[in-house]
């Protein structure tokens, strides 16, 4: 890769990260008490003997924040990839749905779609992607100049051998990277400018962390702590999970056939 293309992705990288780092500001400023406390277990954390509502506090706010981020910046790695076929030449962001980028490699297009990490989806959304690949390459194989088509999985991190899945390539890491870019080196160089303004961004990330908790906190101790200071589990556990109706709903009328 010559040196332009490899400023012009750092480039990229280093403008983009921003909004990683916006967005998770951003979180914790929307986030509200009552989303952190629905669909979370309140026997489990009774069972754990979390009796502070400090430490119950912290414990959701650690899980809510873990999964937001890995949502987040799974999103700024996908735009990356497709940044990188764009600016390496042959590909292209797809227009076919569930299809990430459309790449030509001498006589091959690939038809990628793009996860940050291995360990992603459930039955359903493995079988949705099996699924779009069908339907991208029907489409497809109605023009005749089309070529040879390869249904391809992109994981943008993970050291695992590339594999045939039958219908559909599974690649990852360096070997992805390298696939988009032709450079072997490429999921290394990408690393070092993820840190542009890291140190900045991390500080008001913090500061705003600590005001989240401690607003938080003040909240969950007047809605869920009794007068002596303790947790109501009571009330909390009526909060996430209370909801039984007078009666159950009746059972559908049967319509029999004559």
């Amino acid at each position: 890769m010559d040196a332009e293309l490899r400023r012009k992705i750092v480039r990229f990288v280093q403008e983009n990260i921003v909004e990683f780092h916006s967005a998770r500001v951003a979180n914790l400023n929307e986030l509200k008490l009552s989303a952190l406390l629905l669909n979370k277990n309140p026997y489990l954390f009774r069972a754990k003997n979390l009796n502070l509502a400090s430490d119950l506090i912290a414990a959701l706010m650690e899980a809510r924040l873990s999964s937001s981020e890995e949502g987040s910046f799974g999103g700024f790695l996908e735009d990356l990839a497709i940044f990188v076929a764009q600016s390496c030449g042959g590909g292209q962001k797809s227009a076919a749905a569930g299809i990430d980028i459309e790449l030509t490699r001498g006589k091959i297009r690939y038809l990628i779609a793009v996860k940050s990490g291995k360990n992603w989806g459930n039955s359903s959304q493995h079988a949705a992607l099996r699924s779009n690949f069908k339907n991208a390459i029907k489409v497809l194989r109605q023009s005749k100049q089309t070529g040879e088509l390869q249904p391809t999985l992109g994981i943008c991190y993970g050291k695992f051998k590339t594999v045939n899945r039958g219908d559909y390539l599974h690649i990852g890491g360096q070997s992805f990277w390298q696939l988009l870019s032709g450079d072997p080196d490429l999921y290394v160089d990408i690393v070092e400018p993820l840190g542009h303004e890291a140190e900045k961004h991390e500080r008001l990330f913090k500061e705003q962390k600590d005001n989240t908790f401690n607003r938080l906190t003040r909240e969950f101790t007047l809605d869920y702590c009794d007068t002596s200071g303790a947790i109501d589990w009571t009330r909390l556990v009526r909060f996430v999970s209370e909801n039984l109706e007078e009666e159950l709903p009746r059972k559908a009328k049967i319509i029999r056939s004559r």
